[in-house]
């Protein structure tokens, strides 16, 4: 069984090509993703690629920003190439089948959830806790 999901931030803005024979989108990003912290113990986070085909594709290119929440369901696939100095390159992709946008909103709107899709009602934005500070999408590091 090869199954995987995963909820994460991502780390840019997602990059599109299109394959010349059939003309279908192919999306590329990184999303970041925090390992499970041990008391302790220092943060880790895990970076994997995904890549989307087709007009989900197209779709992430038109909503998804960096830093924005998303799930992600697929499958993993390894493969390899020779860089530019002959030697074997090894990498691991998530192939999604399925993005999910947790968090909505147009590339270059303001909020979040500047674009919810009709059938949902956005979500009241939470309240801040006692001792902490909202932040701006400026703020997040990745």
């Amino acid at each position: 069984m090869n199954s995987v999901v995963l909820i994460g931030r991502l780390t840019r803005d997602p990059e599109v090509r299109y394959i010349p024979e059939s003309q279908m989108a192919v999306a590329t990003f990184t999303v970041a993703i925090d390992r499970p912290v041990r008391q302790g113990k220092e943060k880790q986070t895990d970076f994997p690629r995904v890549t989307v085909f087709g007009k989900q594709a197209e779709n992430c290119e038109r909503f998804l920003t960096k830093g924005r929440l998303v799930g992600i369901q697929g499958r993993i696939q390894t493969g390899s190439y020779k860089n530019k100095e002959g030697a074997t390159v090894y990498t691991t992709d998530v192939v999604a089948d399925r993005v999910e946008f947790l968090e909505w909103g147009d590339k270059g709107g303001e909020g979040m959830r500047s674009s919810v899709p009709s059938g949902f009602q956005p979500l009241d934005e939470p309240s801040i806790p006692e001792g902490f500070s909202s932040l701006d999408d400026d703020d997040i590091p990745f």
